[in-house]
C-alpha cells in the first residue's frame, strides 16, 4: 500500500479468466491425466507394453501413435494457454477435438486404417451414438469455451 503512495501506480493484476474457462481448463487436464490412469489401471505393464509393441509393428501404426502422443500433449498445452485468455489455444483444441472426431468415426466405420483407435458396433448408427457418447466430455468442455458471454468476452479482449 505504500508503494502506492510513494510512486503513485497501483499494481495492476492480470485479469482472472471466468469460471466457464477455468472449469473447461481444468477439465481438459483432468479428463486427459485420469484418462492415462485408467488405462494403465486397465491394461496394466503387460498390456501397455503389448500395446506399444503392436503399434511400432507397422509405419502407419507408429505413426497414428505417435500422433496420438503429440495430440495429448497439444490439448494439454492449449487447456494451460485457454486459462490464460489465449485465443489461439481455444480455437487449436477445437482443431483437436474435430480431428480426434474425424479420425474416431472414419476408423470405427472402417475407411481409415490401421484401427488402433477406434469404437466398435453393430451398425454405422450404434458407432455414432457410441461416438457421440464417448466424446460428450469433449463437447460440452467446447461449449463452455464457446458458448457463455463471459468465455466469448474474455477471449475478445485479448
Amino acid at each position: 500500500m505504500s508503494e502506492v503512495f510513494r510512486f503513485g501506480k497501483t499494481a495492476v493484476r492480470p485479469q482472472q479468466a471466468p469460471v466457464p474457462v477455468m472449469i473447461a481448463g481444468q477439465a481438459i487436464i483432468a479428463t486427459r491425466c485420469i484418462s492415462v490412469l485408467l488405462l494403465i489401471n486397465e491394461l496394466g505393464y503387460d498390456g501397455i507394453a503389448d500395446f506399444i509393441h503392436r503399434s511400432a509393428q507397422a509405419w502407419d501404426s507408429t505413426l497414428i501413435f505417435i500422433a496420438s502422443q503429440l495430440l495429448f500433449f497439444i490439448e494439454l498445452r492449449c487447456a494451460l494457454t485457454l486459462m490464460r485468455g489465449s485465443r489461439r489455444g481455444r480455437l487449436l483444441y477445437a482443431l483437436t477435438q474435430a480431428i480426434v472426431l474425424f479420425y474416431l468415426w472414419a476408423a470405427s466405420v472402417g475407411w481409415i486404417y490401421p484401427e488402433i483407435f477406434s469404437i466398435s458396433g453393430a451398425s454405422n448408427g450404434e458407432i455414432f451414438h457410441r461416438l457421440i457418447m464417448h466424446k460428450s466430455p469433449d463437447l460440452l468442455v467446447l461449449l463452455l469455451l464457446f458458448f457463455p458471454a463471459s468465455s466469448r468476452q474474455f477471449f475478445q479482449r485479448r
